[in-house]
């Protein structure tokens, strides 16, 4: 690794390059945009001609808009975000040479003690069972408890909410918690009458799960990082971090309540909540789960602040369903693979550790087939309910309707004779096939906008409908999850076949889907798209858990981390690396063991917002680090035990502090927490999210950084490190 060092390469233009592609990618992580592009229209349409051909996509509607001349061209446009820019870059780098197959197989395969795709299988196998656990409904249920609880005391609330997050958060991972609890929090502000904003209440559960997720190596994909990276038993890297962390929350709790959010309006002394009815108390809970389980809960966006609208999520919170079988199995096999993990790995013998996953792995496996047992074995019930719903649903739906046209035929009358036109909320439409309609979005003759959006939050195609067909256009299926977290929209697939649709018709639904091209023609030959669309419906109605729990899993997290795996480990080649360990080299020289801690705590804070999340961030600061070593080692130069190690746990405070510090990209959890708060409705700015953190991060940092001086003061010798 000697020759790794050499710094000298830096010079050639392929090294410049390099730091330059890596600078522009986690420029675009942080700030995602889109491409427009643009084609001539007779290539357009011979492509949606050839799959119409092949039928992969339904016929094409005649175009209702002849009267407006088309323009030439067709604009798309293709997302440059998190998951798309770091493979383009690698991509880039391998065309002009920048890198080969040595950086990519260090990159995926693995290098100096970090593997990524072992990393990568085992957080996914472990998330499953941790999202399978959160679908059951026991994070809600609980959550539920807690809030009675509190008793409508205020603080006493705010207190039991914090402690409970940390508590769960420290066991199973951030990313359930912020699925499940940002909902419930959302829900349990705006049925209250006197909370004005969630805002207290949203921040202080999102830095509390992140903060309780540095104290266990599974539950964050950098704990795991680092402990490859340094060779740190899984149980010894928890008995290093649990003090930090736990005095970081016990102090953070009285700046939250009586400086940061010191304001009755965010957290009343008494919390008045409105009360469930009787009636709404004796249903009995459905699994959520379930297509259209929530009746009317599509209103949920017009009825936000509405009577209607607090009593549905009155009932959310108040009346939640658990599944006691699956919330009791899930806990059992996460129990059980937890405690397995950390005792295989601190019996292991230094260099003959087996790969984690091969405890995860077979873990997930049983739980997924617990999930697809259960999931057969209630079948019936469940799909009954689902028929249910959506009859329900679709009845609601044509009331809304007919009185909206009760409210405005004499506007329809007068449309009636006027050509039909899309239904559109922008100013203009310059076209009936190439109209730019929003970010990743054109319409298509059929009046159909499509999008070829691919941000983590799940963007799926919208529908450009007409006027007429304008309130019927969420009678399909959509994933009604624990934390309603994803939705999905088909275009051309129906919620059950479409007979069935026929059968399930109420009043004049059926002329409405006909006169919207929402419906299947009988004549209409089955395609791919409407072929998966019934099966994914069949799998939503008969496997409710499984589905879910694989819409909720992190799968954008494996190209995005392997390309930033490759970028990095092109820095290592192209001598940055050694550029970056040779200046912290300089640093702690000149400031000991405190300046590592502090230094390390800052830099690793800053470089979350800016470096391709904390993800990003751990795995370069962990490639400087080992660089770091290397100089002492062929300097003949030992680093004392102290200053190693106060680096190292240093860096861990801030890759899992620094998700909630400016940026809502600081982490994967960051960007989910924003969107799961924006189908809640609640809107957090970036500026918001940067101001109320400031505090809180700086905060965290420092109690936490103090608490670590002082225990590797303790702790730690100045005898030389010994890798």
């Amino acid at each position: 690794m000697a020759e790794s060092l050499d710094t000298s390469q830096i010079k050639n233009w392929r090294s410049i390059i390099t730091l330059i592609v890596f600078v522009l990618t986690n420029i675009v992580v942080l700030f995602p945009f889109h491409i427009p592009f643009y084609i001539p229209r007779w290539l357009y349409r011979a492509i949606l001609n050839g799959l119409v051909a092949c039928r992969i996509i339904p016929r094409r509607e005649n175009s209702s808009q002849q009267h407006e001349k088309p323009s030439y061209l067709v604009r798309l446009d293709f997302p440059l975000n998190f998951v798309t820019a770091p493979l383009i870059a690698d991509l880039f780098l391998l065309a002009i040479l920048a890198i080969g197959r040595r950086e990519v197989h260090d990159g995926t395969v693995g290098a100096d003690g970090i593997s990524p795709i072992d990393i990568l299988v085992f957080f996914l196998t472990l998330a499953y069972i941790a999202i399978s656990i959160d679908a059951s409904g026991l994070i809600r249920y609980l959550a539920f408890k807690v809030l009675q609880m509190g008793n409508g005391v205020g603080h006493r609330l705010f207190f039991y909410l914090y402690a409970f997050f940390f508590a769960l958060g420290s066991f199973i991972g951030n990313d359930p918690i912020i699925l499940s609890g940002t909902a419930f929090l959302a829900y349990m502000t705006r049925v209250s009458s006197n909370i004005v904003h969630p805002r207290a209440w949203i921040h202080s559960q999102f830095a509390i799960a992140n903060i309780a997720s540095a104290i266990l190596v599974s539950s964050n994909p950098t704990n795991l990082v680092l402990a490859g990276a340094f060779n740190i038993k899984f149980l010894v890297y928890t008995v290093n971090m649990i003090v930090p962390v736990v005095v970081t929350a016990i102090v953070l709790f009285p700046f939250l309540l009586y400086i940061i959010f010191a304001d009755v309006s965010l957290i009343p002394v008494s919390i008045e909540m409105h009360e469930l009815s009787e009636e709404a108390k004796a249903k009995k809970p459905v699994n959520p789960n379930i297509p259209h389980a929530r009746v009317g809960a599509e209103e949920e966006a017009e009825e936000v602040n509405e009577e209607n609208g607090k009593l549905l999520s009155l009932e959310e919170i108040m009346n939640p369903f658990l599944d006691k079988g699956g919330a009791a199995f899930g806990a059992i096999i996460m129990a059980a693979t937890l405690i397995t993990i950390l005792a295989l790995n601190a019996s292991s013998s230094s260099g003959h550790e087996r790969p984690v996953f091969w405890v995860t792995l077979p873990a997930a496996f049983v739980m997924f087939c617990w999930d697809l047992a259960t999931g057969w074995v209630h079948r019936h019930e469940t799909r009954e309910i689902a028929a249910e719903r959506r009859q329900q649903h679709e009845a609601i739906l044509a009331e809304r309707q007919s009185r909206a046209s009760a409210q405005n035929s004499p506007e329809q009358n007068a449309q009636k004779n006027l050509p039909s036109q899309p239904f559109t909320t922008h100013d203009s439409l310059s076209g009936s096939l190439n109209t730019h309609t929003g970010p990743g979005a054109v319409v298509s003759s059929n009046g159909v906008k499509t999008s070829i959006d691919t941000k983590t939050s799940h963007d799926f195609s919208e529908t450009t409908l007409p006027a007429s067909a304008l309130d019927e256009k969420e009678s399909f299926p959509d994933i009604q999850s624990p934390g309603s977290t994803s939705k999905f929209h088909g275009d051309f697939n129906s919620p059950t076949s479409p007979k069935q649709v026929q059968t399930h018709v109420v009043g004049g639904m059926d002329s409405e889907k006909r006169a919207a091209g929402l419906q299947m023609e009988p004549s209409q030959p089955t395609n791919l798209v409407s072929l998966c669309g019934d099966v994914y419906c069949w799998l939503q109605e008969t496997f409710p858990t499984v589905t879910v729990v694989f819409s909720h899993l992190p799968f954008p997290l494996v190209p995005f981390a392997l390309a930033m795996f490759v970028l990095v480990q092109a820095l290592v080649t192209k001598g940055w690396v050694p550029v970056f360990a040779y200046g912290w080299d300089h640093w702690v020289e000149k400031t000991g063991t405190i300046g590592a801690i502090g230094g390390m705590g800052f830099l690793s804070v800053i470089l979350c917002n800016f470096a391709g999340t904390n993800i990003g961030t751990t795995i370069l600061l962990s490639r400087v680090i080992q660089a770091w070593q290397e100089i002492h080692r062929v300097n003949n130069i030992p680093i004392s035990d102290r200053t190693f190690w106060a680096t190292v746990y240093s860096m861990a405070l801030g890759v899992n502090y620094g998700a909630f510090s400016t940026a809502f990209s600081a982490s994967l959890a960051g960007l989910l927490w924003r969107d799961i708060l924006a189908r809640k409705y609640i809107r957090v700015g970036s500026i918001e999210f940067a101001r109320v953190n400031l505090p809180i991060i700086a905060i965290s940092m420092v109690v936490g950084c103090t608490i670590l001086i002082g225990q590797v003061y303790i702790m730690r010798g100045t005898s030389p490190y010994d890798a």
